[in-house]
């Protein structure tokens, strides 16, 4: 019955540093609008200028311009794929063009060359002395011309295969990956952010167990013969309330703001559960090494930004691989349990997969958590819960 009671102090506790609390359940509510603004105002879109110089071509009594064809069949394109963030504009000069191109008004610059549609005439009689040309321009270092230009010389390849009869040698099909085809760039932070938010466990969990040694009502704990086991479980159970409030907050908020996701509630749950464990074990270890609230803060803030920005909590972050077990890659994050939750959301939130395809996550986390509460235990035990 001792747990129940240490559960319900540490409610008290809680409440009473309300200041702690708001912080720890706003952080999350509050990058995931943040990153909701920034996305909503940097949303990717791509402008491609068209410069139709082609001259045109007779055909018997018939003239035929296949540049302006080719033009319309852009438009065609973008019309059809409205959702593809592609612009379409025709430009009579290039210089214009250019100076768009320099001052990033636009990604890229096709122009059309003058004797367009007499090579594609040439081309569907199998004459191959002159090819149909077409020039590309643009920065050459910008994703955001390659990917233009990409989109450019792909509708352009298949104008020229359907004007001169011929057909692919090779037939390309993309399949997604779980739900990524629907994934937007907001949707691609939320499991982060989720992270994130339990990563401000690392201070209420902290504080609540170094509050008991700063007031002094440590000593009465000890001689109540209160076991470590039992203090460091009630706090750890109120502290665990608090993390998952602070996801399902954090989650309410980003549906608000247009995240959807087909995975299992229930799977996410369990993850953020585990990874509020977790942080609250390596809570253990800084409360461990302090002896006030005010120490908390300082020493805290160390390892609260490097589990924020380290491990792609804050935003998305790659680095190289050690080193593998049984598959399963291992770097300097991976020492981070942040790394394997954020992870396991991905594979869950975003690319709707099982709970057996996070298994090796979830071992990385369990085996990390206990590694943090051996080391927290025993260090919060021989320096505060130890009897002289």
């Amino acid at each position: 019955m001792k747990i129940i009671s240490i559960i319900l102090k540490s409610l008290r506790e809680q409440i009473r540093s309300y200041w702690v609390l708001v912080l720890t359940l706003s952080m999350g509510p509050f990058f995931i609008f943040i990153y909701f603004l920034i996305m909503e105002s940097s949303e990717t879109h791509y402008t491609v200028l068209v410069l139709n110089k082609d001259k045109g071509s007779g055909i018997g009594n018939q003239y035929v311009n296949r540049g302006a064809d080719l033009l319309a069949q852009i438009n065609y394109f973008k019309d059809k794929f409205a959702d593809i963030p592609f612009t379409v504009k025709e430009i009579t000069d290039s210089i214009s063009g250019i100076d768009n191109l320099k001052n990033k008004k636009a990604d890229a610059l096709v122009i059309i060359d003058h004797s367009f549609s007499d090579a594609i005439e040439k081309r569907k009689t199998n004459d191959t002395s002159t090819l149909p040309l077409v020039r590309f321009t643009g920065d050459l270092t910008s994703a955001s011309y390659l990917i233009s230009a990409v989109w450019a010389n792909e509708i352009l390849n298949e104008y020229s295969l359907y004007l001169t009869g011929r057909s692919r040698a090779i037939e390309v099909k993309e399949t997604a990956l779980g739900t990524s085809a629907s994934v937007n760039s907001f949707d691609i932070i939320v499991p982060g952010i989720l992270i994130l938010s339990l990563i401000m466990l690392m201070f209420t969990a902290s504080i609540a167990f170094v509050s008991e040694v700063e007031n002094k009502t440590i000593i009465r704990l000890k001689l109540s013969k209160l076991s470590a086991f039992e203090f460091l479980s009630g706090i750890s159970i109120v502290q665990l309330i608090v993390g998952i409030s602070s996801v399902l907050i954090t989650l309410l908020t980003a549906f608000l703001l247009g995240f959807t996701f087909t995975g299992s509630f229930l799977i996410m749950i369990f993850i953020a559960s585990l990874a509020s464990i977790s942080i609250i074990a390596f809570s253990l270890i800084i409360a461990a090494l302090t002896k006030s609230a005010g120490e908390v803060l300082v020493v805290g803030n160390f390892p609260m930004f490097l589990f924020m920005f380290f491990t792609g909590a804050a935003f998305p972050l790659e680095s190289k691989e050690l080193f593998s077990i049984a598959g399963y890659p291992v770097n300097i994050q991976g020492l981070m349990t942040p790394t394997h939750a954020i992870s396991a959301l991905n594979k869950t939130l975003l690319m709707d997969m099982d709970v057996l395809s996070v298994i090796p996550e979830v071992i990385a986390i369990l085996v990390l958590t206990i590694i943090y509460f051996i080391i927290g235990g025993l260090t919060f035990k021989h320096r505060h819960l130890k009897l002289t």
